[in-house]
């Protein structure tokens, strides 16, 4: 049965502020899973899809710096957003180069943290780093893209393209969106997106049979399996 409620992973040790936190989320009609440690935390993420995850930076087994990299390396994108006592810059940026996606300091106001994680829910995270739909994959810290075991010889802007598309697969993109991503306010001629499109799907799938960059009619584009709805 599926549900339009937020649906959220809280992944912290000190268990009266789970429990406070739990029941906050209930009045305010979002569902909350709860883990103890990092290693438990990670095989829920891995086995379930949530809006968002709320990792306790400091945690036995695997400590929350640990679960976020774990996961940004294996490819989900779940938004994390990360609890810390520590109010300082490096543990932020070292929590940033591990994929967090924000951070709120303990103690915090509910008020906040329920602000902060529907923000957070309403995308999927930008820190991952390896994305792949199917055989097609795109190692974005590397700027390379391969088709099974063959690297695509793509410009920057066409790479650009394929790896917003990749990370709302398997949902569309518009054609408006992605012109807006790819260039900002100073845009080409509408021409330009189409040649890209085309180099882009002749690097993509001329070489199978197996089809993965669609045009959705009257809308923009998409990667994903034929098979996907």
């Amino acid at each position: 049965m599926t549900t339009d409620k937020l649906q959220l992973l809280l992944v912290e040790d000190d268990l009266d502020l789970a429990t406070a936190v739990i029941e906050y989320f209930e009045l305010e009609d979002i569902l909350c899973d709860h883990s103890a440690n990092g290693l438990a935390g990670l095989n829920l993420i891995q086995q379930n899809h949530y809006d968002a995850v709320i990792l306790d930076l400091n945690l036995p087994k695997m400590n929350g710096l640990q679960v976020c990299e774990s996961l940004r390396s294996q490819g989900i994108d779940v938004p994390v957003l990360m609890l810390t006592a520590r109010d300082t810059l490096d543990d932020k940026l070292s929590g940033f180069a591990n994929g967090t996606d924000d951070y709120l300091v303990k103690p915090f106001a509910m008020e906040e943290l329920i602000v902060r994680v529907k923000v957070l829910a309403r995308r999927r995270s930008g820190q991952v780093q390896r994305l792949s739909v199917a055989d097609l994959t795109v190692d974005v810290q590397q700027k390379q893209a391969f088709r099974q075991t063959v690297e695509l010889k793509l410009s920057p802007t066409a790479l650009k393209i394929l790896t917003v598309l990749m990370r709302a697969s398997p949902s569309p993109v518009s054609r408006e969106k992605l012109m807006q991503t790819v260039w900002g306010d100073e845009q080409p001629d509408s021409n330009s997106l189409k040649v890209h499109i085309f180099n882009l799907r002749k690097q993509v799938d001329a070489e199978h049979d197996h089809k993965l960059l669609h045009t959705i009619s009257g809308y923009g584009f998409a990667i994903k399996e034929s098979h996907s709805s």
